[in-house]
């Protein structure tokens, strides 16, 4: 079957089609991935995508789809929990989606789509099979147990894959060297790519316009942490950093936590244990050290006004807010997880600190706190070294590339 795609390829007489399936369309990584290789592959290739829905507590990316002109498939039975019930549905909706459509490659994204959507491609023979890594929870989500059995499962999917995509070299060496998924040279490195342009735009407009809505006053410097607020992203680290620094500035500071989850009532609770004035937004648009600003979709405009972006997380992939810091020529304190040291510059566009060390990650940000100048200087260089690195063309060029040789092999 795959020297006949090819011959036809040769030929010029058909399109690749590629089935690409993701978690669910939640805002994140994954779905702008998935949305930029769907949308501007077309041409060689006839795309089709597939994902689950969001949760409530997470912002909807379905404006990204619609921006880029893209209808994707929704399957609501696929969640990020294991249900039996709802896997085995979802799991048939698959395979009826590639009996129907006839994909010469399913490409899947992230752990849920990878394990649903590698079965059914091998169950139905599909000439390619590649997955995309864009995180794993190999460390500090579970117990030993639960992690074993996760990792048993995906070495065991690994074999019914013909390559494996990990979006860092941190992570390719994680994959094979430190978990054992597969052997290294099934593994390729993809980095990520984004629509990086409008973070250089109308940049002083923005700015006037976040502060005006926020009341930051022009001798405030403000901070701010973008992402869900759940465990591993470790906002408590945050939270405690912020505290511990303006006990040591004479510098008026502002935080802005921008994002949602399950985590938001500790996160208050902890702000209360500790005294650390606080308000969320929606609620109450009173001044305070920490505002809970929930989500924010033009984050083009929340890192125009923001000074300094922080990072506390104790497990990344590739986190995108890392990349649109530096192309808001913003400077960063984050802690040293996932691919972090691959999508940053340190001590040049940030200050990496230990996991969870409050007094690292406080002492990174007092530096920037206290030195315009060194905000300045280590901002200016963020845009140049991520327009090369992790731009969405760059992206899907990298892909193409990918797809073609897998075929024609």
């Amino acid at each position: 079957m795959v020297e006949k795609i090819h011959s036809e390829l040769v030929e010029g007489k058909k399109k690749i089609k590629v089935l690409r399936i993701i978690n669910r369309f939640n805002l994140g990584g994954p779905t702008f991935n998935a949305a930029y290789l769907t949308k501007y592959l077309e041409g060689d290739f006839e795309t089709l995508l597939v994902g689950g829905v969001k949760y409530d507590e997470e912002e909807s990316s379905e404006f990204i789809l619609e921006k880029l002109g893209i209808t994707p498939v929704v399957i609501p039975e696929m969640k990020r929990s294991i249900s039996f019930k709802e896997d085995r549905i979802a799991y048939q909706k698959i395979i009826k989606i590639i009996e129907e459509f006839k994909p010469d490659i399913v490409h899947t994204h992230a752990s849920k789509a990878g394990a649903l959507g590698r079965l059914a491609a091998s169950k139905c023979k599909v000439p390619v099979v590649i997955h995309t890594f864009h995180g794993h929870v190999f460390h500090s989500y579970f117990g030993s147990l639960k992690t074993l059995f996760y990792k048993t499962i995906e070495r065991w999917l690994a074999k019914k894959s013909t390559k494996i995509v990990a979006i860092s070299d941190i992570q390719k060496k994680e994959l094979w060297e430190d978990h054992g998924i597969c052997k290294k040279d099934k593994i390729t490195v993809v980095p990520l790519g984004f629509d990086l342009d409008k973070f250089q735009k109308n940049t002083e407009e923005k700015r006037k316009s976040f502060r005006l809505k926020y009341k930051i006053s022009d001798d405030e410097v403000s901070i701010g942490i973008v992402g869900r607020l759940v465990l591993i992203k470790n906002h408590q680290l945050f939270i405690n950093s912020i505290n511990k620094v303006k006990d040591k500035t004479a510098k008026k500071i502002r935080a802005f936590i921008i994002g949602d989850g399950e985590e938001k009532e500790q996160l208050i609770q902890l702000l209360k244990r500790i005294d650390l004035d606080y308000v969320e937004w929606d609620k109450n648009q009173e001044v305070s050290t920490v505002t809970f600003t929930s989500w924010i979709k033009d984050i083009d405009w929340a890192n125009a006004g923001l000074d300094i972006i922080a990072l506390t997380s104790l497990n990344e992939g590739t986190p995108v807010s890392l990349i649109e810091a530096q192309a808001s020529n913003k400077p960063i304190v984050t802690t040293s997880v996932g691919g972090v040291n691959n999508i940053v510059l340190e001590n040049e566009t940030a200050f990496i600190t230990d996991s969870n060390d409050l007094e690292q990650f406080s002492n990174g940000l007092l530096k920037l706190i206290e030195n315009e100048d060194l905000r300045i200087k280590m901002g200016e260089k963020g845009w140049g070294f991520v327009k090369k690195e992790f731009h969405y063309l760059r992206l899907v060029s990298d892909m193409r590339n990918l797809y073609f040789s897998l075929i024609k092999q």
